[in-house]
Formats: C-alpha cells, structure tokens, sequence
C-alpha cells in the first residue's frame, strides 16, 4: 500500500479535520510506531503502521455523514467548558466522534454537516474548493438594489474582502428585509459582517443549501444521513 501524509491519515481515520490534525502533529501529540512525529508532510504506511495520539491508538471507523437542521441557542463544536448545548447533544451517543463541517454561529440555525471524515470536511470548507452555500436573512431596514450590488462587488470589513456570489432581495418593507446570499469564502461570521458594513442587523439567519444539498423540509433540530449519491455530489469528480 502506497505510503500517505500524516495529516491525511489521522483525517481518514476520523482523529480531526486535516488542518485540526496538523496542530495536533506539529504539538507532539502523534506518534508513529512509538516514535513522536512533528514533521507535516511525514508519511505512513496506513495499513502496518501503529498511529497514536496523545498514547491512544488510532483506529479506523465507518464514516458517517450527517446532515443536521441546527437550532439558535447551539454551539457548533464537540464540547464547551462552559457546559453550553452544542449540536452533539442532538445526535445519538455513539456518534460522540463526529465534528461539525464548518460553522454556524450560536444565534443562527439551518443546515449543518458532521462528519467523522476529515477529508470530507475539508473540501466543503477550505476556500480553494469554492463550495457555494446559501443563506436566508432577516434583517433590519430596508436593502435596495445598490446595496445588492455592493455585496456582490465586494464590502471591506477588519481587512478582510467579503463577498457574495449572489445576492437576491425576497421582501423589503421600512422595517425589515428578506435577502438570499450565496456565498462561497466562508469567512468567519460573513453575512452578519456584509449586512453590518451597510447598517443593517441581522435579526434571522438560516443556512439553506450547502452545494446541491437543501435544508428541505427537515425539522428544526432533526437530523438524516447524507445517502452515498448526496456524498458523492459534494466530493470533486475524479479525473
């Protein structure tokens, strides 16, 4: 069996997501074969070689691929040491070693992935793959056409250039407007950040779509598994 980085093994096997894994090689905490490893880009046999991290050995699970309906008032990771309630309370127990793909702040709701498989999750966020996702605003005020148009031409905010790739105005009244942005960076907190550049608060966030797959009809809160055609649509097309 050919020989695989690091980063890629501890991914495939479900440790973390392959950015989460470099961290944890570069920290000391992987060893191969006995032997501490620190050295990103360094090579296992996935098949003979004995990984562990922090002396428990790595081993290989199923993967799962979750789609979750997220509700406000959750957080987006595995655990908080403040004992606040994160998507992992509303999954079954045994799925413990799942972690989300990417993140919806605690105040927004909608579609969410979790996943034990890190190479999964790091096509679906790193920017270079330009995975669209869709989302459903509320916010406060009325947006116009011109403010459309500056969403998608591009809005500076703490040196950082966000972006929509769309942007579609649902209703608009003096107190509050519906917007539909698709986006494709995946900044930190991007569509609270575009409406806060021209004035307006969001009031209602929603994630509809992550690449073909909708929201749908599933229950806030519910959750299904992502059947293999589903995962096959959101992986890049072998070449």
């Amino acid at each position: 069996m050919p020989l695989v980085r690091l980063q890629k093994f501890l991914a495939e096997a479900g440790v973390a997501s392959r950015r989460a894994a470099e961290k944890l090689i570069v920290g000391g905490h992987i060893t191969v074969n006995g032997q501490v490893v620190k050295t990103l880009g360094a090579k296992v046999d996935a098949a003979g070689a004995e990984v562990a991290v922090d002396g428990r050995v790595v081993r290989t699970r199923r993967k799962v691929y979750v789609v979750l309906h997220k509700p406000r008032g959750f957080l987006c990771t595995r655990s908080d040491p403040e004992e606040r309630r994160t998507v992992l309370d509303l999954l079954p127990r045994e799925w413990s070693n799942l972690f989300p793909v990417g993140r919806l702040d605690q105040d927004s709701e909608g579609l969410l992935f979790l996943t034990n498989d890190g190479e999964f999750s790091l096509h679906l966020t790193h920017p270079r793959y330009g995975i669209r996702k869709k989302y459903l605003a509320v916010v406060e005020g009325r947006i116009d056409e011109s403010q459309l148009k500056r969403f998608t031409e591009g809005v500076e905010d703490e040196g950082e250039l966000l972006k929509a790739e769309r942007a579609h105005l649902i209703t608009a009244n003096n107190s509050h407007s519906s917007v539909e942005l698709e986006l494709a960076q995946g900044r930190n907190r991007e569509v609270r950040r575009l409406f806060a550049a021209l004035g307006h608060e969001v009031v209602q966030l929603r994630r509809t779509q992550i690449g073909p797959i909708r929201l749908g009809e599933l229950p806030v809160g519910k959750w299904r598994i992502l059947n293999p055609t589903e995962i096959k649509s959101l992986l890049p097309t072998p070449t």
